[in-house]
């Protein structure tokens, strides 16, 4: 049996990813903004040794009016910012990697260096971030801008974002503070290190006002699906979230993506591959099927109408039970919208099948079904070179996260296929990434 252990993270922001997670009387309503509630998601997951413990994030709220009367039917606008959050639960976790999506588009590098790395320190090294580049007017509305940046702007801007932190969490030394009474130095200015960064985007002089956290820096997470996103995780990233629903692509996507981070001189083995997967999840197929029958019945039309117009626009107007119009473009510029519509036309759905099927579970893969069902198709994925573990996505928060927890990971340990404690108190350490050596050494 190979020793090698399947990666999990999980994506815990909010109620779920099912629109209907807060009508449901079994999730607590005010969960996302209530402490309590990621307290025991957080606690719930390390007690099944997870990696990852992982928050997405927009820098804009995003509930259009469209379809007319949409607006308030769905939860949002009542949430933690991800760092704070994460900040508080460093202080009552002790082994699960903390993993913030913060935008390069808009933040500044040495504030941000300075956040996340303070995490890293107050947890012991197990501090993550989601580089993300964000896409919408709307976010750039909130930092005095009136249009985001072009996109091939937004990745060079991510790229010198990611150089200048590198360079400001390495701007000491490991030794660099000795702390000496008896000399009266308490650090030696030999082993400081300014930047003095002079880029397209960004002016920073450094140092870093923090020494080298326990792992060096935070563990770099990226999930774009376009080429230049591609290139971006592959020459930076070191967890890769991956956006597939078929074995066969994500097998092909896996092979490339390994492939690919040789061109910019890293080893396959610098980074892990993993695909996020909801699962539905009973003590039988029939109980999961089931409750995701009566889930997607429990769905308003108006709120699936509105899921879908941030990639479509307005399509209230069809029927939505009807075939899925010829004349309906991506309006987005995103990736993820060209893959909705490409699923629409593959598989012949309605509007109503797309937004139940696609965008319930955000285009990432959905199994539904006994905890055996649940534990093949991950040995599967996990086994024949499709993935290096999953990123979690639970429909309902926290029934679904307790359920998984309860009878997925018990049959995965069963199999040899996951740890049964933990190797590390770091992220990096538990993720099997390599250690970041000091440039000073």
């Amino acid at each position: 049996m190979s020793d090698r252990k399947m990666r999990l993270g999980a994506s815990v922001r909010g109620l779920g990813y099912h629109p209907t997670g807060w009508l449901d009387p079994d999730v607590p309503a005010d969960g996302a903004i209530n402490f309590n509630f990621y307290l025991d998601l957080a606690k719930t997951l390390e007690s099944a040794f997870f990696d990852i413990f992982f928050l997405a994030d927009h820098s804009a709220f995003f509930s259009p009016n469209i379809p007319e009367g949409a607006l308030g039917r769905s939860d949002g606008g009542a949430e933690f910012e991800p760092i704070t959050l994460l900040a508080a639960l460093s202080a009552v976790t002790s082994n699960i990697g903390l993993v913030a999506t913060v935008s390069s588009t808009f933040h500044q590098p040495f504030q941000l260096a300075r956040q996340l790395g303070s995490v890293d320190h107050l947890s012991g090294g197990r501090m993550g971030w989601n580089v993300v580049t964000s896409s919408r007017d709307a976010e750039a509305r909130n930092f005095g801008e009136e249009k985001i940046l072009e996109k091939g702007l937004r990745y060079q801007r991510a790229k010198e974002m990611l150089d200048v932190c590198f360079g400001l969490w390495n701007s000491w030394e490991d030794d660099a503070f000795p702390r000496d009474r008896e000399r009266g130095v308490f650090f030696e200015p030999s082993k400081m290190h300014p930047i003095n960064h002079k880029g397209a985007f960004f002016r920073v002089d450094g140092p870093l006002s923090q020494p080298r956290s326990p792992q060096g820096r935070p563990v770099i997470f990226q999930a774009g699906a376009s080429e230049a996103g591609l290139d971006f995780a592959a020459s930076k990233a070191e967890v890769i979230y991956a956006l597939q629903s078929d074995f066969d692509s994500a097998r092909a996507a896996y092979a490339s993506m390994k492939e690919r981070v040789k061109k910019f001189g890293r080893s396959p083995d610098d980074i892990r591959i993993l695909p996020g997967l909801m699962p539905v999840v009973g003590e039988t197929r029939a109980d999961a099927e089931a409750w995701k029958r009566q889930s997607q019945k429990d769905l308003d039309p108006i709120v699936g109408l509105q899921r879908l117009a941030r990639h479509f626009g307005d399509l209230s107007k069809y029927d939505i039970d009807g075939p899925f119009p010829d004349e309906v473009k991506s309006i987005s510029g995103i990736s993820r919208s060209d893959l909705y519509l490409e699923q629409a036309r593959r598989e012949g759905w309605s509007i109503r099948q797309l937004y139940e099927n696609a965008v319930i579970s955000d285009q990432h893969l959905e199994v539904v079904g006994s905890p055996s069902d649940i534990a093949d198709v991950m040995e599967k994925w996990f086994t024949e070179g499709a993935a290096d573990g999953f990123n979690i996505l639970p429909a309902k928060s926290p029934r679904d996260i307790h359920a998984f927890v309860e009878l997925v990971v018990p049959e995965l340990q069963r199999r040899g296929l996951y740890r049964t404690e933990y190797e590390s108190t770091t992220l990096r350490g538990n993720l099997g990434l390599p250690d970041v050596p000091s440039p000073w050494v």
